[in-house]
């Protein structure tokens, strides 16, 4: 199960997903000088969790952002959590070359998949910094966009991964 491509839509005041920011909002649209282009057009993108803002040339936006996951794919990411049932790889190397590309990628079901499988090695054998970091990350990035999409507050849309991360597996997917 992967999050199908959705691309947003760029005009004021919409929500997005960048995968390294998170949920934020385009605050603006408009044509500029913008890194060696005269006159192109550019989105100025708005993170509340970092309080960051973005501009992006709206040719690349197609690739940087999309559209925040709905209520329903949250539920599923909710249920893919619990009844994943994959595994890290034990070469760290190789564990922290996927677990970045898969955070890159910004597809909340490999979130999830990240979560789950750091979860679980670290209830077993703890973390190196990477996976602690490649964690955190996950859960941020899961907890942004659960907490948006079933307007929850994040520590509220964190227990609920925590708890699908817990839940014993049951019947596979």
């Amino acid at each position: 199960m992967r999050l199908e491509e959705q691309s947003a839509k760029i005009s004021r005041g919409n929500p997005i997903h960048h995968p390294h920011h998170g949920i934020g909002r385009v605050q603006s649209v408009g044509k500029c000088d913008f890194a060696g282009s005269k006159g192109a057009s550019f989105a100025q993108l708005y993170f509340k969790r970092e309080e960051l803002t973005l501009i992006l040339r709206l040719r690349d936006a197609a690739d940087a952002v999309r559209r925040p996951i709905t209520a329903e794919q949250a539920g599923q990411i909710l249920y893919h959590i619990e009844h994943w049932d994959g595994r890290a790889s034990k070469q760290w190397k190789a564990r922290a070359a996927a677990h970045q590309e898969a955070m890159d990628r910004g597809d909340p079901f490999e979130y999830a998949e990240v979560f789950k499988a750091l979860s679980r090695l670290e209830a077993s054998d703890g973390l190196r910094h990477t996976d602690r970091a490649h964690l955190n990350r996950a859960g941020d990035a899961l907890a942004d966009e659960l907490a948006f999409a079933l307007g929850e507050t994040p520590d509220r849309a964190r227990q609920q991964i925590s708890e699908a991360a817990a839940a014993p597996d049951s019947a596979p997917e």
